[in-house]
């Protein structure tokens, strides 16, 4: 019975230990991301849509308080995504056109990255969080409290020193957007001019609404 007891202890004091190292992670990563003003990092974007296959691109991601984001495409080249807090404008070379629409109707699975310089709090956005050891990166899961966000889980794999080093989002639709960061930059200076979007000479702009 005491042998019961002492191991029913030891339980609870494990539970408790992890659930306070993830806290701690936790907060490091919003001190992070919420004192800083701009971000710009190189990342590794994979698309996996429904019953499709994987499609990967990479390029540089630049942010800047409040909300703003920009995203050149290295591979494919020439591909841009630029948000100004309010519309987001995709734009492909291929087609020769860009894509205008408004940030909070969008279904474009790229607005949780307004997660890296919005104001990140892990427990108010999120529910049932849940952190796993991968060798000294700690792999957090949890799933959107609000029910009009259009994906349903999420993955931040962050490092001890609270940078964000991946970030995977699933879709209601079983789709899969995944990104990679490396070289990550904090507050570097960002000309505002950078998140407004001019459609070059012959593009056509087309508005969408969800």
């Amino acid at each position: 019975m005491k042998l019961f007891w002492l191991i029913s202890g030891l339980l609870v004091v494990s539970a408790f230990a992890a659930d306070t190292k993830l806290d701690d992670l936790l907060t490091k990563a919003e001190i992070r991301y919420n004192h800083a003003q701009t971000l710009e990092v190189l990342f590794t974007e994979q698309y996996t849509p429904p019953g499709s296959i994987r499609r990967t691109e990479s390029g540089t991601l630049m942010l800047r308080k409040p909300g703003r984001m920009r995203g050149e495409y290295s591979q494919p080249k020439g591909k841009l995504f630029v948000s100004d807090g309010k519309f987001l404008w995709l734009y492909t070379p291929i087609d020769n056109k860009a894509e205008k629409m408004k940030l909070k109707e969008t279904e474009d699975m790229r607005a949780p990255l307004a997660f890296l310089l919005g104001k990140l709090h892990f427990n108010k956005e999120f529910r049932n969080l849940q952190g796993t050891l991968e060798g000294a990166d700690t792999r957090i899961t949890g799933e959107p409290k609000s029910d009009d966000l259009p994906y349903s889980s999420v993955e931040f794999l962050v490092a001890p020193d609270g940078h964000i080093r991946e970030l995977k989002v699933t879709g209601f639709d079983r789709s899969l957007l995944a990104f990679t960061f490396d070289q990550e930059k904090l507050d570097p200076p960002l000309d505002a001019k950078l998140f407004q979007y001019k459609a070059p000479p012959g593009v056509v702009v087309e508005e969408t609404s969800q």
